[in-house]
């Protein structure tokens, strides 16, 4: 009897198995396709931007330098007041020079003695050669002495003049009209001739750019350019201008160009801004910028996968254009399929 129900067991348990083998699988849930704005990547052709170092300054800058050796006895100037062309900067004094002039002085003084009484003994040689008293050549020697006398005049007032001019030349003048943009030598400084005493900007304010020389052969004048940074300007707003001038010559590897900009106003010359050169057309790809998304400092984009039943968020490197799209400079290829990511609603 023991034996009977011990071999109905595994019997039983392998009927249960079965059963248990024999129910039917629950059919798979259909994956349902990402919803969304859709959108194919394909190559367009967009105008190359490169960004270049710029600096705020204004046409022309023009230093005032000392003629004379001296010591500046009065600065009439300081940093950011505007001169107009002819106005005195500094005056440089050399005592030497007054002690030069008196000695000139004394010198015309002596002459003119001298002149005054060889006019003299002239008309009264003169007169004694008419009464025969004299003889021609008495009269020659006489108007010879009268004329080396007023000679000898003449040269020491020049040299007086001389001094004088010199002297003169002690007033530094503003060679052109501006705003001063350097002026820190203290009164009382000893100069030399040839020294800069103060520096001025002169004409229109302009953007002058630092432009490498392979991008300066495809620039051209009246190219648009885009600054950003500008002194009393947000951050993000953007000064619009167009290239006015191109240097001829390249130093290191750089070539200047001036920009026109509207409405520049130069609060601080010699600022240093970034701006945007037009450099020609090329391919890319360009998406709207409501395809990307921008989280913990990354860009992402929603890239549909192969079947249209997945999307993944792939980063992507991306640079923003000027006509509002992002370009995509790594992470896709053309052909791929994004889909736009859902606009969170204010709860």
């Amino acid at each position: 009897m023991r034996h009977g129900l011990l071999a109905t067991v595994p019997l039983a348990l392998a009927l249960t198995l079965t059963a248990c083998g024999s129910e039917p699988e629950a059919a798979p849930v259909a994956a349902e396709a990402p919803s969304g704005e859709r959108l194919t990547v394909r190559e367009a052709r967009l105008a190359d931007v490169a960004e270049v170092p710029a600096s705020v300054t204004t046409r022309d800058i023009v230093e005032v330098r000392a003629r004379i050796p001296g010591v500046i006895s009065r600065l009439h100037v300081r940093a950011g007041d505007r001169v107009t062309a002819g106005q005195p900067v500094a005056t440089i004094s050399d005592s030497r020079l007054g002690q030069e002039a008196a000695a000139y002085g004394a010198s015309a003084a002596a002459a003119e003695a001298q002149a005054a009484r060889a006019r003299a003994d002239l008309e009264r040689i003169r007169y004694l050669h008419r009464e025969g008293v004299y003889a021609q050549a008495k009269l020659d020697e006489a108007v010879a002495s009268a004329r080396a006398a007023d000679a000898m005049v003449t040269a020491a007032r020049a040299q007086q003049g001389a001094v004088r001019a010199v002297e003169g030349q002690g007033v530094a003048r503003a060679p052109a009209a501006g705003r001063v943009l350097v002026a820190d030598l203290p009164e009382g400084s000893a100069v030399g001739p040839g020294m800069v005493i103060a520096t001025l900007t002169a004409g229109p304010p302009i953007v002058r750019l630092d432009v490498p020389e392979g991008l300066a052969a495809r620039l051209e004048v009246g190219a648009e350019v885009r600054v950003q940074g500008l002194a009393g300007q947000p951050g993000s707003e953007t000064a619009v201008g167009r290239v006015a001038k191109l240097y001829p010559g390249v130093t290191a590897g750089r070539m200047r160009a001036d920009v026109e900009v509207p409405g520049l106003a130069p609060t601080l010359v010699g600022q240093r801004v970034t701006a945007s050169v037009d450099a020609g057309v090329r391919t890319g790809l360009a998406v709207p910028a409501r395809f990307v998304e921008l989280r913990f400092g990354l860009h992402f984009v929603r890239l549909l996968s192969a079947d249209g039943k997945r999307a993944a968020d792939v980063p992507v490197e991306v640079r923003p254009l000027p006509d509002g799209q992002i370009e995509i400079l790594s992470g896709l290829k053309a052909g791929d399929i994004l889909v736009a990511p859902a606009r969170k609603t204010a709860a």
